[in-house]
């Protein structure tokens, strides 16, 4: 926390918290488990297509190795998306990407937030699993853990929910955006 001196005051503190940047992130570690059983299933379609006997029963195994190669990548690139989450959050926005390849990505302008909520516990059952989610009476979330997280109200009514790290410095910060872009309107 920035610690102020006798001259600054709340002004100050207010105007340093305002231009402030803020990033977190979020990780979960089983899910490379997962992802290794997708590159698992790939090594099978792969050892089934380079080994078999192609002479008999050429339909079922072209669809074996198919499907082992559509589950294995499915499953392989499904769960190195949500491996981790990284939450920035600047003067107009906040920006959140998943995974090594920043997709799916989502850049909320804080205009259109009304207020955030620190969230202690957040898990992917609330959720119905881990990823990218929806449902219609919580709005949307980015769910990569439980722990955690940060709870946006937008100006439409839903709520945009993504676990990460800090979520209460993600908050502070939030705020004071939510009521200096009010006070300026």
């Amino acid at each position: 926390m920035t610690e102020h001196s006798r001259h600054e005051g709340p002004a100050a503190h207010a105007a340093a918290t305002l231009s402030e940047m803020w990033s977190g992130r979020a990780t979960n570690r089983v899910q490379w488990v997962l992802a290794a059983g997708g590159a698992a299933c790939i090594a099978l379609g792969v050892e089934l297509a380079v080994d078999a006997n192609w002479t008999t029963g050429v339909a079922a195994l072209l669809i074996s190795v198919i499907g082992c190669l559509a589950a294995g990548l499915l499953m392989l690139f499904g769960t190195l998306a949500f491996v981790h989450v990284g939450v920035r959050i600047d003067e107009e926005c906040l920006e959140v990407r998943c995974g090594h390849m920043g997709v799916p990505r989502r850049r909320i302008p804080l205009a259109q937030v009304v207020d955030a909520h620190f969230a202690p516990r957040v898990t992917p059952q609330q959720w119905g699993g881990w990823g990218y989610r929806w449902r219609p009476e919580k709005g949307t979330a980015v769910i990569v853990r439980r722990g955690e997280g940060l709870v946006l109200r937008m100006r439409d009514g839903r709520d945009f929910t993504v676990t990460v790290d800090d979520a209460q410095s993600a908050v502070r910060i939030l705020r004071a955006r939510c009521r200096g872009g009010r006070t300026a309107v």
